[in-house]
């Protein structure tokens, strides 16, 4: 792109860029704009995650722009709608539905907070499984990652 097709400060910052939230095993959170290189910052507290990202987005895409470089559009993800159907044992189903009335949400957004937060235990263990021979510490963050899977399990079963 050069500079005489581009968009004005404003247009950018309008733009809606996809972030990846990866939750750190000693704590806080990781998060990335893979749209946007280099734009990634750190949360301790996950109700951050979403003034922080925009607040990294706003900072990254004002610095790139005075630079004068390029500026990337958001990928889209054409081939997500966003719904599937998943056929699951009627004691699962009832088990999600009483859950999500405790918490206050809907069966859909329930199950979606649940799906979310094991794919990232899958994730970071998925990494931590990469390293061969553990040391103490990462053996201990192991545990740690096992001892939050069941408690997640438990909190999914209604328990």
């Amino acid at each position: 792109m050069t500079t005489t097709d581009r968009q004005s400060l404003a247009d950018y910052l309008s733009l809606t860029y996809p972030y990846q939230v990866i939750a750190d095993p000693t704590g806080g959170y990781f998060i990335q704009f893979p749209d946007l290189p280099g734009c990634m910052t750190q949360v301790e507290e996950r109700d951050d995650i979403g003034a922080m990202a925009d607040e990294i987005r706003e900072l990254w895409i004002e610095a790139v722009y005075e630079r004068g470089d390029d500026i990337p559009l958001p990928s889209t993800s054409a081939g997500y709608s966003g719904k599937f159907v998943m056929r699951i044992p009627r004691s699962l189903h009832r088990t999600l539905a009483e859950s999500a009335e405790r918490e206050g949400v809907s069966l859909n957004q329930y199950a979606s907070v649940l799906l979310a937060r094991g794919d990232v235990l899958k994730q970071v263990e998925g990494r931590q499984e990469k390293h061969a021979s553990p040391s103490p510490s990462k053996q201990r963050t192991r545990r740690s990652l096992s001892a939050k899977r069941a408690a997640f399990q438990t909190e999914a079963h209604g328990g």
